[in-house]
């Protein structure tokens, strides 16, 4: 019921972006909504959006609570499957800066490593967006 408004908000907030972004950027933030509410219809608690930490060295999308696992994830938004599945843009070096900042947090936050996932959400912009959660998507 509630979900109308929160499309509502979307709507306001990508109008004002769109005229001052670059075309990738209002993308990468459209992504990033529509993982967030896909998150929620799964269950998901979501803590946290865009986390960096204060030593710098990478970002996390989208920090949630899938029961007792806190779960890092990160958006990869494509127009089209042009030139392949989002999640191929993960490469090491990305995930090496993922990690980074998920140890900062989970340390911060006092959460065993143990206890911790990194999941993936694609993304497929179109007249139709197509949004899937890839759970476990890399080992730590």
């Amino acid at each position: 019921m509630i979900s109308w408004l929160y499309r509502a908000g979307d709507r306001l907030r990508h109008g004002a972006r769109r005229r001052s972004m670059p075309v990738e950027a209002v993308n990468g933030k459209r992504g990033e909504d529509l993982a967030h509410r896909l998150l929620r219809r799964r269950g998901f608690t979501v803590v946290a959006r865009n986390y960096r930490p204060p030593s710098g060295g990478g970002e996390i999308d989208l920090i949630a609570y899938d029961r007792d696992k806190l779960v890092f994830v990160e958006v990869k938004t494509r127009s089209s499957m042009d030139f392949g599945p989002p999640q191929e843009a993960v490469d090491q070096q990305k995930r090496t800066f993922i990690e980074r900042a998920a140890r900062d947090y989970a340390r911060r936050s006092d959460v065993d490593w143990n206890d911790v996932r990194f999941d993936i959400v694609n993304v497929v912009l179109g007249d139709s967006p197509h949004v899937e959660l890839l759970l476990d998507a890399f080992p730590h």
